[in-house]
């Protein structure tokens, strides 16, 4: 039997019963609240559904359990699941005398959005300032741009590349503020 680490806790088995009508309800409602947050942010709407049952729920669910209740493919839930960890926003855990791995949140902002900004704001940016040269680029040797179109571009080029720039500067900042 492999003991807990200390961020993980143990649960019996008997712990990890089905929840009452009531806790669905509640369940489906900020399910509802971790969709909407996903679509903000450009992620599917499975991982807001997966995301919103597990901080939901008061016992760790399996990767089955998850399945089961948001009626999703192996596929998604497979695919969210590693999403979720990649950020910090699950975990697993063990749980005493069973072989399955158990999911369950990450409930600290500063966590979440941490693993965020690491992970999908700032490889963004990184992709950005790529995309910002050739643009650049293109605009200086657009030979079908007329001098008013020209300007205009390396004006709103610049300001992108401000933009860019400033980004890079307050997101590390907001990171380390945020733990």
């Amino acid at each position: 039997m492999k003991p807990p680490l200390a961020h993980e806790h143990a649960y019996s088995e008997r712990s990890l019963a089905t929840p009452s009508p009531g806790l669905r309800v509640a369940q489906r409602q900020i399910s509802e609240l971790f969709i909407a947050a996903a679509d903000v942010i450009g992620m599917p709407r499975s991982i807001g559904e997966i995301y919103g049952l597990i901080f939901s729920t008061p016992r760790p669910l399996t990767f089955q359990q998850i399945v089961d209740q948001l009626d999703l493919s192996k596929g998604s839930v497979s695919q969210g699941l590693k999403s979720l960890r990649g950020v910090g926003a699950v975990r697993k855990i063990y749980v005493a005398g069973d072989r399955r791995d158990y999911f369950e949140p990450e409930t600290e902002l500063r966590n979440l959005v941490a693993g965020l900004l690491r992970d999908r704001i700032h490889p963004h940016l990184e992709l950005g300032k790529q995309r910002l040269e050739r643009v650049r680029l293109d605009v200086a040797a657009g030979e079908d741009l007329d001098d008013e179109e020209r300007e205009m571009l390396r004006a709103r080029v610049a300001k992108l590349e401000s933009w860019r720039k400033q980004g890079a500067v307050i997101l590390p900042l907001l990171a380390k503020v945020l733990g």
